[in-house]
């Protein structure tokens, strides 16, 4: 096993992270990492934004449900879907592309474009013996997130991702079945033998909490779903994001 896919597998979210800020050169290095993944017809449709002003970095953690982790890091990187560039490039050219970039298509590129570039900085950060966590509270009140990173139309701010040194490193949480989530060929529809898989994760899953919590949880993976997704959040985020210029089409 080579270097990198071991960091890639040693993968965990980090949430307790030293009073320690990132270097100049960290930041650059893990933003031009970002910019080394693919794109798709070389759009490149996001920007990433950078806070270290502390009282700024307080209130996106109080945007995004009081999580502390989000003002106490190295630094605090927004991804953002983004194709204000491309409509100054409609300007600069005299053309009307608003159809496009309206399109649901783009908006999908634009959000794939980003989750790639963020990945690749995650990455980047971790095999410099950093730690991160992605920080999707931020879209519980994007309107207030946007107008405190003064984003213009046709930017959306996705998520953060805090980066910084860690202060501990929490077990790895199992992720689902290899067989559960690689199909060959085709969709694998056996219900039968998908929900025996589920069960077994379940099982792996709550092992994992009564250890981490000294038996004082022993949540399942299938459990969490069922509570997660019968509690609809974030319904503002259509119209929001049409707004903004996106998904319109």
């Amino acid at each position: 096993m080579n270097q990198v896919i071991k960091t890639i597998l040693d993968h965990r979210s980090i949430r307790k992270f030293a009073d320690k800020a990132l270097t100049e050169e960290q930041i650059k290095t893990i933003v031009q990492s970002a910019q080394a993944a693919s794109t798709s017809s070389f759009v490149q449709a996001y920007s990433i934004i950078g806070v270290k002003d502390k009282q700024k970095k307080e209130k996106l953690a109080e945007l995004a449900g009081g999580q502390a982790y989000v003002a106490e890091n190295g630094h605090f990187f927004v991804f953002c879907a983004d194709f204000y560039r491309h409509q100054l490039i409609a300007e600069m050219y005299n053309q009307d592309l608003d159809e496009v970039l309206e399109s649901t298509e783009k908006f999908m590129v634009a959000v794939i474009d980003a989750a790639l570039a963020a990945q690749n900085a995650v990455l980047a950060a971790e095999s410099m013996g950093l730690g991160a966590v992605y920080i999707g509270g931020l879209r519980n009140k994007l309107e207030e997130v946007c107008k405190l990173l003064k984003t213009p139309a046709r930017v959306v701010p996705l998520f953060g991702v805090a980066v910084g040194y860690p202060l501990a490193q929490p077990d790895q949480k199992q992720r689902l079945p290899y067989e559960h989530v690689y199909h060959e060929e085709e969709y694998e529809q056996d219900q039968e033998a998908y929900i025996l898989q589920l069960k077994q994760y379940d099982q792996d899953i709550s092992r994992y909490y009564e250890k981490r919590t000294n038996g004082k949880r022993n949540d399942t993976w299938t459990g969490q779903m069922a509570r997660l997704l019968s509690n609809p959040t974030r319904m503002y985020m259509k119209e929001f994001v049409e707004s903004k210029g996106f998904n319109k089409q």
